[in-house]
């Protein structure tokens, strides 16, 4: 935002962000999302792998099925697949497009495959939340699903003040990186591809924005599970396009991102380069930005789901973290990598010498353009302004909630005016700060958001399929 803060006093506070940062998404709270995730693996026997006919077969399959998860079995409830497609709409966002490449340019190929471990992880942690979000949720006196992740905080654990705070937390983020940030990277895509002036982008994002939420929950999942599947398709087409057209350096490319993975390229003690650390905290932190898995915002609209059991949802999470990063992120890493325009040595040369290097949505549209032409650029454009409107409707839930948490259901319509009004101040701002903020309560979600899966996994053990009971049947095929 112009001029955000002032002065000697902004400096400050820029500086204190800064260091809240620095320990949100440093080593301590990287190493936590990885052990939670390692944990429910471990714990699970490695469920992720014996279990994929579940969440990979069974899921898909399911909905081409007259009893499947498409339609919802309850009229104040969501079915499991528009479940996932609004939360899939928070989670497929910029981080599929500016994140994976950001993550690529800062931290080397290697920062690929520590991605890929993040989310083979994350699948669990997704998984654990969103199974406990079933499980500890409550019907509201309308007769509509209510949890999140304050419900198996608050009911789980006992501790209802790291429930508001973990609320207080995801409210200010969804202003943040569920909001201004979002729209702002559509206004400039629109800006740079087709001169739309930014304040028509916020006028236009921001009626319909409000067209859509003001409508409530089921208008939101509505929308999404037809813009979700579209979005995704469309952008895995044109990434198999261009995958297709410089097919032969596929297997360098993973190649490179194998190898570069436990290779230091640090030049002298101190330096900037693609060492092993470095790479590893980019690929971590950037595949958390774009699954969410351990921040628990997605289990919001997942404990809206007609689910009968924990494990029912559990598995659409998964699969929704696999769709995301492992297969979305990695397709846009291998374009990148394929196409000549990402070349690693200069990269790393800039780096050491401490100049800018072409990163975020700039470098995949560089790529695509390189193997599809100038509408390379306007695909990726496209698919920017889509993924963004669809991680606003995602957020708005989410914010909506953790403010009905702390104030009551009078108090949702205020955040709805308050977020409609800030997609337009996003799209005309610039967001310097912004951006920083925003990272900082996105992370902070996550600090009360893993204590509580840590403390609580003996219940999640019990909601695996083949574990409960009640659990066997979790999803038939």
């Amino acid at each position: 935002m112009r001029g955000y803060w002032p002065s000697a006093e902004g400096a400050a506070r820029v500086y204190m962000v800064e260091a809240v940062n620095r320990f949100v998404w440093g080593p301590v709270m990287l190493g936590a999302f990885m052990a939670v995730g390692l944990l429910y693996s471990v714990r699970s026997g490695w469920f992720q792998l014996r279990g994929w006919r579940l969440w990979l077969v069974g899921t898909l399959a399911s909905v081409f099925r007259r009893d499947g998860a498409r339609k919802s079995r309850e009229a104040g409830s969501l079915s499991q697949f528009q479940a996932m497609s609004t939360a899939l709409a928070a989670t497929a966002g910029t981080g599929n497009i500016a994140g994976v490449a950001s993550a690529l340019a800062l931290g080397g190929p290697g920062a690929i495959f520590w991605m890929w471990v993040s989310a083979f992880l994350g699948m669990m942690t997704g998984f654990a939340e969103n199974a406990l979000g079933i499980l500890y949720r409550r019907k509201t006196p309308g007769g509509k699903w209510s949890g999140g992740a304050m419900a198996y905080m608050e009911r789980g654990l006992g501790l209802k003040p790291l429930a508001w705070l973990y609320a207080l937390f995801c409210v200010f983020a969804s202003f943040g990186i569920g909001n201004m940030t979002q729209v702002n990277s559509i206004a400039c895509a629109l800006e740079d591809s087709f001169h739309v002036p930014p304040a028509a982008t916020g006028i236009a994002a921001a009626f319909l924005i409000g067209l859509v939420i003001l409508g409530g929950l089921k208008r939101i999942a509505s929308v999404t599970e037809r813009l979700v599947p579209l979005m995704v398709v469309l952008y895995i087409a044109g990434m198999i396009a261009c995958l297709i057209l410089r097919g032969g350096e596929i297997p360098g490319a993973f190649g490179l991102i194998l190898r570069e993975a436990f290779t230091p390229r640090s030049a002298a003690a101190g330096a900037v380069g693609y060492g092993v650390l470095q790479a590893l905290r980019m690929g971590i932190s950037r595949g958390v930005f774009s699954n969410e898995a351990g921040l628990g915002s997605s289990v919001m609209v997942h404990s809206a789901s007609d689910a009968k059991t924990p494990a029912e949802q559990g598995l659409w999470s998964m699969f929704e973290v696999f769709a995301d990063t492992l297969v979305m992120c990695t397709m846009t890493a291998l374009v990148i990598l394929t196409s000549g325009v990402y070349d690693m040595d200069a990269y790393l040369r800039a780096l050491r010498a401490g100049l800018p290097v072409v990163e975020g949505a700039v470098l995949t549209a560089n790529a695509v353009a390189a193997s599809l032409g100038p509408l390379g650029g306007l695909f990726v454009s496209l698919s920017l302004t889509l993924f963004a409107f669809a991680t606003l409707l995602g957020w708005s839930y989410y914010g909506e909630r953790g403010t009905v948490y702390l104030l009551g259901e009078r108090a949702a319509p205020v955040y709805k005016l308050c977020f409609i009004a800030a997609v337009f101040l996003g799209a005309v701002s610039q967001l310097r700060n912004v951006w920083a903020i925003s990272d900082m309560f996105n992370g902070l979600m996550a600090a009360p958001n893993l204590l509580a899966l840590a403390l609580l996994s003996g219940k999640v053990m019990g909601c695996l399929p083949g574990r409960g009971k009640r659990e066997k049947n979790a999803l038939s095929l």
